[in-house]
């Protein structure tokens, strides 16, 4: 979201931030712009600020001038090896809240074994596209209660806002499901741009550990596998440690990591 800020600014020179826009900021030495910092509302309500700046003062004039201006919370987002970036963010007021491993996930059986999913007994796994739109609804509001009943879902990645009838299934096709006779049990979402993004696994608390999640995964790469992609990729929080042993355990190999920080 950023880029990385010079060391040094120039010596004898005054840097001015003026606001040119709405959540668009100008740092400017001897009318040259020498930096940029911009505002950007998320699906999910949080608001994300960056600053693109020549130099470190140019850099700490638009952070203080952007977070004087916006009432917070106020999120920005780091390459986590990128050092400087983050230690000048912290100057400016703001702390980690959560830090994201990303991860390329094999889906061929030399890695991950057959991509056999082996669902619990009594639990079936329905394929994208094939699920029943108001059962896939009831269960993703269902966990995502859950969700928010205990860490809170804004401790989640940026997601999809709700409608006015707190629907977040913009597109029903993209998930399968585990299911029985009754409910439906979890769901995975897979979007195929680029390359193929797992954008959420998940399963109802009281039908965890039973290798439901595991069988959703297995199914999902399997799908993706058969159609000639040998890799996706997927966002995991670090403090997860379910959810990270279990993209371990297909072979998943990190490739990066982000830090989200707020203000």
């Amino acid at each position: 979201m950023d880029s990385r800020t010079h060391a040094t600014g120039p010596v004898g020179h005054t840097t001015l931030v003026t606001r040119v826009a709405y959540g668009q900021w100008h740092a400017l030495e001897d009318d040259l712009v020498v930096g940029r910092g911009h505002l950007q509302h998320r699906p999910d309500g949080r608001r994300f600020i960056s600053v693109d700046a020549w130099h470190d003062a140019a850099f700490a004039r638009l952070a203080e001038a952007m977070t004087a201006a916006l009432a917070g919370p106020l999120h920005t987002v780091v390459d986590e090896a990128d050092a400087e970036l983050a230690a000048a963010w912290r100057r400016a007021g703001f702390t980690v809240a959560r830090r994201e491993v990303e991860y390329a996930v094999p889906t061929g059986p030399e890695v991950t074994g057959p991509c056999v999913p082996v669902p619990p007994p009594g639990v079936t796994l329905v394929p994208a596209g094939q699920a029943d739109e108001g059962m896939l609804r009831e269960v993703d509001r269902a966990i995502r209660a859950e969700v928010e009943a205990t860490v809170g879902w804004r401790s989640m990645p940026a997601e999809v806002v709700p409608s006015a009838e707190d629907d977040t299934i913009v597109d029903p096709s993209l998930y399968a499901v585990a299911a029985t006779d009754e409910r439906y049990l979890g769901l995975i979402r897979v979007v195929r741009v680029k390359r193929p993004r797992i954008g959420l696994l998940a399963v109802r608390a009281d039908e965890r550990r039973r290798g439901v999640g595991r069988a959703l995964l297995a199914h999902a790469l399997g799908v993706l596998h058969r159609a000639g992609i040998s890799e996706a990729w997927t966002e995991v929080d670090a403090s997860n440690a379910a959810a990270t042993a279990l993209f371990r355990g297909t072979g998943a190999r990190p490739v990066g990591s982000t830090l989200e920080l707020v203000r």
